[in-house]
């Protein structure tokens, strides 16, 4: 990737608005709002916006990455008569255009800005007919803003930056292509890409039209540590990859003897159960769908049953489960409700106990945000050397017969199953050690 970090040497816990070297009507607006000190995001990413340099901000929620663009445009911001806007903004949905649109109004107090939000829910007509009466910023989904540019109604000729907020968002939403036609379809522009998480789905989606911008990324923690079992995350990049790597390192059945994988559905626990390369009796689920499935109605009969080392629970259908004695907690997928993950995670007492994730891209931000309620990182291992990466096909009738979302396909393992793969960064002998101390 051509992207590179910057760094720099602020203290930030309490830096004067004054270092950002605002207009003096920007700085009375946001002292009127109840700013007084500068976020860390725009320390160090406000002066090369101003400068015109394109950026990728990485910031968790709540850190600033929204009035750092406003300010960064509205400092650049030369208001003329022409009636083609000077800056494009992407967002994910209506709400978050909504809140984009009010943060502009808010800190601007300028009656000669002229803003607009293309919403889905309006009259694309209505919106074309304003547009065609001059407007400075505009704000849309990527799906609406290409709609309303094939129509004629939006003029790209005159864009000068080119922002998209809550970019994993966008991704996750499946908007990508949209984005790259957009940015093609811009001159040479400056380029905002803004989101809570880095990765590779991130890249492949603005690579092509920013592959020199600066990455500037930064890191808030909850100030209050919480105390939690050991953690281990491994990125994965789809479901089925998660499946290879459960059952690749649930080949070690001398170190994994007591096991609880979370999922976040009934029917995710039903599918991932049948998935499993394991002994007849060796996996079971809490409350199973169906009678004929392998199961338990209490988790301490889990315990109790020296055959079975594999517990797979659904989220949806379990309250206060009694982790106590149970050395490895896996969560498969991240729970629609954090509060949940870092109940399964809370070191309790004295057991000594090692929770591992897996993540995927589209995951990641909402792992970013349990890893600010911890107060800390997870910190991320490296990936078996023999773990077979699934490959979605491009082939039409190949991709009927795999659904890697719903989890019901995965590599056959490999013949030999030795016990001499590497878990890498010494995760195995971690393992081992655990297992010995039992």
């Amino acid at each position: 990737m051509g992207n590179f970090v910057a760094s720099y040497s602020f203290n930030y816990s309490a830096v004067s608005l004054d270092k950002l070297k605002l207009s003096k009507r920007l700085h009375a607006s946001m002292n009127d709002l109840g700013y007084f000190t500068a976020k860390e995001i725009q320390l160090k990413s406000l002066s090369r916006i101003i400068g015109g340099h394109s950026i990728i901000g990485i910031a968790p929620e709540g850190a600033g990455k929204t009035t750092t663009y406003v300010l960064g445009v509205l400092m650049r911001l030369k208001y003329t008569e022409d009636e083609a806007p000077k800056v494009l903004i992407l967002a994910p949905n209506d709400e978050r255009i909504t809140e984009i649109v009010d943060r502009f109004l808010a800190i601007s107090k300028n009656k000669n800005l002229h803003i607009m939000g293309l919403k889905t829910s309006g009259s694309m007509e209505e919106e074309i007919e304003d547009l065609v009466r001059g407007v400075d910023i505009v704000v849309a989904t990527p799906n609406r803003a290409r709609a309303v540019y094939l129509k004629l109604g939006l003029n790209l000729n005159r864009i000068q930056t080119f922002i998209i907020d809550d970019a994993e968002e966008i991704v996750k939403q499946g908007m990508q292509t949209r984005v790259r036609e957009l940015a093609q379809s811009c001159g040479k522009v400056q380029y905002l890409a803004f989101s809570t998480v880095e990765h590779e789905k991130l890249h492949l989606m603005i690579d092509d039209f920013m592959p020199f911008a600066t990455l500037v990324e930064v890191e808030e923690l909850g100030e209050k540590t919480t105390e939690t079992h050991e953690l281990m995350l491994y990125q994965v990049p789809n479901f089925t990859t998660k499946i290879n790597l459960l059952n690749l390192l649930m080949r070690d059945d001398d170190v994994f003897d007591k096991v609880v994988v979370f999922v976040n559905t009934r029917l995710t626990a039903q599918k991932l159960s049948q998935s499993l390369h394991a002994k007849k009796g060796e996996v079971a689920v809490l409350l199973p769908m169906l009678h004929d499935d392998a199961g338990f109605d209490d988790i301490n009969d889990f315990k109790k049953d020296p055959e079975c080392r594999i517990l797979i629970i659904a989220n949806e259908s379990s309250n206060d489960i009694d982790l106590s004695r149970i050395p490895f907690v896996f969560h498969f997928e991240i729970p629609e409700n954090r509060d949940v993950f870092v109940q399964h995670i809370i070191k309790t007492s004295n057991d000594e106990v090692m929770a591992i994730t897996f993540a995927t891209d589209i995951e990641l931000p909402e792992l970013k945000k349990i890893e600010q309620s911890l107060g800390k990182k997870i910190p991320i291992m490296p990936t078996p050397d023999d773990l077979v990466i699934y490959q979605p096909s491009t082939n039409p009738k190949e991709k009927n017969e795999v659904d890697e979302s719903k989890g019901g396909a995965f590599h056959k393992k490999k013949a030999s199953n030795n016990k001499t793969y590497n878990y890498g960064g010494g995760v195995k002998a971690k393992m081992t050690m655990k297992n010995k101390k039992r």
